[in-house]
């Protein structure tokens, strides 16, 4: 006898991942599924079919969850719906005998169409990253400290345009804006210095109408999953107009996600402690001892080479803090909330997540395999985010990939 795991799983999306997706096989509707290996199971076919068989049994009944599109009903009923259901699912493709029923409602993902994993509820941005807001402090205030006070207090952030988050796959056509010029007066025009942010994305579920969620809550209550997350910049619309509200138009025409949403709970293994904090923390942000860093290591490809590989696990501020952050002065929480990490850079300067630092601005362009040098995007060309983690037992967990193609402006 042999299990679905063992049939079908591929190192990066074993049992110990199971992300979720919404797909569309050959002629299908769109359905909610997890990716086994190089398959996507349905789910809306999945529960029925094992209980036909007498298989496993569910704790409790999630047939609307798992019968839906995608993961809105699934993030709507909360973490005592999707935990039991996560553990079924992993009990059922580990189980002897059933790879057959599992082959049964499954779809080679060579073979299926993709869809937006949940509707975005509301979108938050964060800037967690201390190298990366090192840097963008030294290249746009060079005669002042790299950080500004508030920075190691509390998790900056700002709110962005949850309809303009996309599915990693769609193409981004160059943004318009007014963009500086040295006589003063801005011109308004495609913009020129086009850049990505490497991030990680963070799904919300459940629901907290009054705010006010701690830490420990967060983790345990409301965090559902990860995703890799490109939040495309355009630097000069950005520069004009951030002062004194911040990000805008240079931010809020295309952030991208990926399209396998890895558990939370995928990543147990790869906690690790975040970065010494300089200062007390606020009562609020206190992990109370819990390492809630990730060691996850991205890569960015940008037309088949790779230029870059963004540590995740150097950030100074974690997802749960970030959560209870954007909740502690009463703001809700809602089924499908996202937020991203921001710009993920390292020590070194083959570790930063923007064309923004890996070209200082635009003055030391990064080199690349051929010898032309890069220093914003080009129209056509392509970047490809990738993610990994250590899973349990030695295995590891694969976040997919982040793809989005650069048009001219329209």
């Amino acid at each position: 006898m042999t299990t679905a795991a063992q049939r079908l799983a591929t190192e990066g999306f074993g049992p110990d991942n199971l992300p979720y997706g919404s797909f569309s096989p050959a002629g299908g509707e769109p359905r909610l599924g997890v990716r086994l290996g190089d398959v996507a199971i349905s789910l809306r076919d999945l529960v029925p079919a094992v209980a036909g068989a007498g298989g496993p049994a569910l704790a409790l009944e999630v047939g609307d969850a798992a019968s839906a599109d995608d993961l809105d009903t699934l993030l709507a009923a909360g973490h005592t719906v999707w935990q039991p259901l996560r553990a079924w699912l992993q009990e059922v493709v580990t189980t002897d005998g059933l790879d057959g029923i599992v082959a049964a409602v499954s779809t080679p993902v060579s073979e299926v169409t993709m869809h937006m994993p949940f509707t975005v509820a509301d979108y938050v941005d964060y800037y967690a990253s201390e190298q990366h807001a090192s840097n963008i402090g030294r290249m746009f205030r060079p005669d002042q400290a790299p950080l500004l006070p508030n920075w190691k207090h509390l998790p900056v952030g700002y709110h962005g345009r949850a309809g303009t988050v996309v599915p990693s796959g769609t193409d981004v056509p160059r943004p318009k804006g007014l963009r500086p010029e040295e006589g003063g007066t801005p011109s308004f025009g495609p913009s020129r210095r086009l850049d990505i942010e490497a991030e990680m994305g963070f799904v919300v579920g459940g629901s907290a109408p009054d705010g006010e969620v701690s830490v420990a809550r967060a983790a345990a209550e409301h965090l559902f999953g990860v995703v890799l997350f490109n939040d495309w910049s355009a630097r000069d619309i950005q520069g004009f107009e951030y002062v004194p509200l911040g990000p805008y138009l240079g931010k809020s025409f295309a952030s991208s996600i990926s399209l396998w949403v890895v558990p939370w709970d995928a990543l147990d293994a790869a906690r690790v402690s975040p970065p010494e904090r300089e200062h007390a923390l606020a009562d609020y942000l206190d992990e109370g001892g819990q390492d809630w860093a990730l060691d996850i290591t991205m890569e960015v490809e940008l037309d088949g080479e790779i230029v870059s590989h963004p540590p995740y696990r150097t950030m100074y501020w974690t997802a749960p803090q970030m959560v209870a952050h954007m909740s502690v002065n009463g703001a809700s929480l809602r089924p499908g909330d996202f937020f991203g990490s921001g710009t993920v850079s390292g020590d070194e300067r083959d570790q930063r997540g923007s064309f923004m630092e890996l070209s200082w601005g635009g003055k030391e362009p990064l080199v690349l395999a051929d010898g032309r040098e890069q220093r914003f995007l080009e129209d056509g060309q392509t970047v490809v985010l990738r993610g990994r983690a250590p899973g349990a037992d030695g295995s590891v967990i694969d976040l997919g990939e982040c793809v989005g193609t650069i048009l001219p402006a329209t």
